[in-house]
This record gives structure tokens, sequence and C-alpha cells, in this order.
């Protein structure tokens, strides 16, 4: 069997211009409109004090490049020996999160652990932990995805007990993004399509009875298809994000000046900052942002293609878990905050408050750097006739 060609010792770090530039134009851009659309509640309930959701985000921000860096400098084989017992830590942090006294109640659901003074989601960690855990499963059991059902069904039996846990906090969308993972990464393994098809057909029909007999999951589809029916109850939210972007028209109303933010607005600063950036930036500042996230994932794809042309199988299916990740959850919170999905709530990755999913975002960008890096040390070993690496 041939052998994988692994990295030397890498003496730098190689960085990726358009990641770096993508990214930090994600966090830039996300902190100055977290701050613009949450100075007014810092001064209504922290004791007047408008700069206190920017100062904790700063935090967060802070947390997370220290946390990316430790990320980055950690070999890739670390990851893949030890992706099993990361999923499986992430599952008893869900089965924590569920005992009275221990997870944080926050609008009704259970989904926060209170360490250091800092809530953290733990589906945001599980999430992260998903992607190491299947990027190792599909390395390893390659052929059985392909020929059998069982090696698809086989590491589903894991994330359908992770699915239960979060439905359990309850965190829907959480449970469907874990999924969608798990899924595409074994698509991109080479699994069967028909039974691909089957098995998403399975899974959809699921979602759609986990809807059906949950009145407020229900509730928010059918006051989704129709917000103005209820503008003042159950359509409230939507209705509100879609005056936003209909207040922005072109170019926006200017930066600190939209409306819907001042208390119209539920979640302004987290779920719903896309909202925000319609009003305040308007149609341009949405396309901005929807190209960064287009960027953004291309160009992790393209990273996989790479690492898995030299044959760093693991580490090309890192990056495509991430990529889908990415991809989809900031589709999904674009989508609800234009009004064309159902409320979920997901945060717009590296833009939204929130100590949690910024803290794992940052992970995630600094895990998919050191997968180009090593890709592209490993290139730079290769003779040229035999340099396969994707450059853009």
């Amino acid at each position: 069997m041939k052998k994988r060609p692994k990295p030397s010792r890498i003496g730098r770090f190689h960085f990726d211009p358009l990641l770096v530039v993508v990214t930090t134009s994600l966090l830039l851009i996300g902190y100055v409109m977290v701050a613009s659309s949450s100075l007014h509640l810092g001064a209504k309930m922290n004791g007047n004090s408008v700069l206190h959701y920017p100062i904790r985000q700063s935090l967060h921000i802070g947390l997370g490049l220290f946390l990316g860096t430790a990320v980055a400098l950690t070999p890739i084989n670390v990851w893949e020996k030890s992706g099993q017992w990361l999923f499986i830590s992430g599952l008893l942090l869900l089965i924590i999160v569920l005992v009275p006294g221990l997870g944080v109640k926050v609008n009704g659901s259970v989904r926060w652990l209170s360490i250091g003074g800092m809530r953290i989601q733990v589906s945001e960690i599980v999430k992260f932990f998903a992607v190491i855990y299947m990027a190792g499963y599909v390395t390893r059991h390659q052929k059985s995805i392909k020929e059998s059902a069982f090696g698809l069904i086989k590491p589903l039996i894991l994330f359908a007990v992770a699915s239960i846990l979060l439905l359990m906090e309850p965190d829907f969308g959480s449970a469907v993004v874990i999924l969608i993972i798990a899924m595409g990464i074994m698509f991109l393994a080479g699994a069967r399509l028909s039974q691909f098809i089957m098995l998403l057909s399975f899974v959809a029909i699921l979602a759609m009875l986990l809807v059906y007999f949950e009145p407020y999951r229900m509730k928010r589809v059918t006051s989704f298809m129709d917000p103005w029916a209820d503008p003042k109850d159950t359509g409230y939210q939507l209705v509100h994000a879609l005056i936003s972007f209909g207040r922005g028209e072109w170019s926006g109303v200017g930066l600190g000046s939209g409306v819907q933010k001042l208390f119209y607005l539920p979640e302004a600063h987290t779920d719903f900052l896309f909202s925000v950036i319609g009003e305040e930036l308007g149609l341009l500042g949405v396309l901005t942002i929807i190209g960064l996230f287009s960027l953004l994932v291309w160009r992790t794809f393209q990273i996989a293609l790479a690492a898995e042309k030299i044959g760093q199988r693991f580490s090309a299916f890192i990056a495509y878990g991430l990529g889908i990740w990415f991809g989809f959850q900031s589709f999904v919170n674009m989508g609800v905050n234009m009004g064309i999905l159902p409320t979920k709530g997901l945060t717009l990755p590296l833009m939204s408050y929130g100590g949690g999913s910024m803290m794992i975002m940052c992970c995630a960008m600094a895990l998919l750097f050191r997968v180009q890096s090593e890709v592209a040390e490993i290139n730079a070993n290769l003779p040229k006739e035999r340099s396969r690496w994707v450059s853009v």
C-alpha cells in the first residue's frame, strides 16, 4: 500500500493570502456591525455602558485568535488520532448541559455552559468535533462507505445520539447542521448515490415529522410562509427583518443610522445581524457579505481538492467538512434573515455576537489554515513536475 506523503517539520507557517483577507474582512465588518447594533442595548441594560457588547466581542475575538493559534500549531496527524475521543467528549458535554443546575437556560432553551463568566454554546463545540470525527471515519472506512449501506449508517448512530441530545435542549438548527456535515462528507467520500438519496429522504421525512408534531416549530414554519398574517406575534421578527432590508435599498441608510435594531428587531446583534447590515449598508453591503462567504467556501474546497490530489485524504475531508459547515450555516442564517427559510437560531459565522460561536469559528478557520499550510509544505517538497497544488 502506497504511503501518503507527510510534511516535513514546518519551519514557517504557509499563510494563504486569500483566506487571510476574507477572514479578516468578515471579522472586522462583523465587529463594526455588532457594535452598531448593540450600543443602545448596552446603554439600557448594563448601567449605561454603551460599549458593553463591543468590548465583550473584542474579548471573544481575542480569545478566539488565541485558541486558533493553538489549533493552527497542532499537526494534522494529532487531530486525526484524536477525532473519535473528541466527538465522544462532545457527546458528554451535551449530556452535562442538560443536567439541572449545570446548563444555562436562555429564552426557554438550555444550550450553554457558563465557564469563567462566559457562556459557551456546547453545540458549536460539537460541530467542530463532528468535522474532525467524520473526516477520520471516511479516511479509515472509504471502501465500506462505497460498497455497503452499513458503512453509511454506522457513524450516523453517534450522530443520531448527538441529534437527540440537541433536540432535548432544544436546538433543532444545530442538529440539522451536524447531520448535513456528516452526510456531506460521506457523499464526497464516494457513497453510492442511491443509498445516499434514500438516507437523505429518511432524514428529511424525520425532520418534517419533528416540525409537524412540535407546536412551536410548526408555528415558526407557518409564520415564515405568511409573516404578515400575524405581524405582532408569530411573524414579528421576520416582519421587522424584511422592513430592515426594504429600508436599506441600494446603499443603506448609513452606518449606525438603522432604526429596526432599536428594540424593534429581536436579536439584532446575534442571529439577525444580517438584517442590520441590509438596513445600514444596503444591497451593496449584503452582496459584499455574500461574496465574502462565497469566496471562503470556494477557497476551502480548492484546498480540499489540492489535499486530495497529493494523497492527504484526512486533510481533504477536514477542509470539505469545514466548507460544508461554513456554507450551510451562513446560507441558513442569511436565508432566515431574508425570509426564504423558517426562523432558526444559527449565528452568522465569524460575524454574529457570541463568545462560544466566535471562538469555535476562529478555531475552525485555524484548522483550515493548518490544512492549507501542510499541503503547501508537501507540495513545496515535491519535484516541480509532480507538484499539483491548486493555486489561485
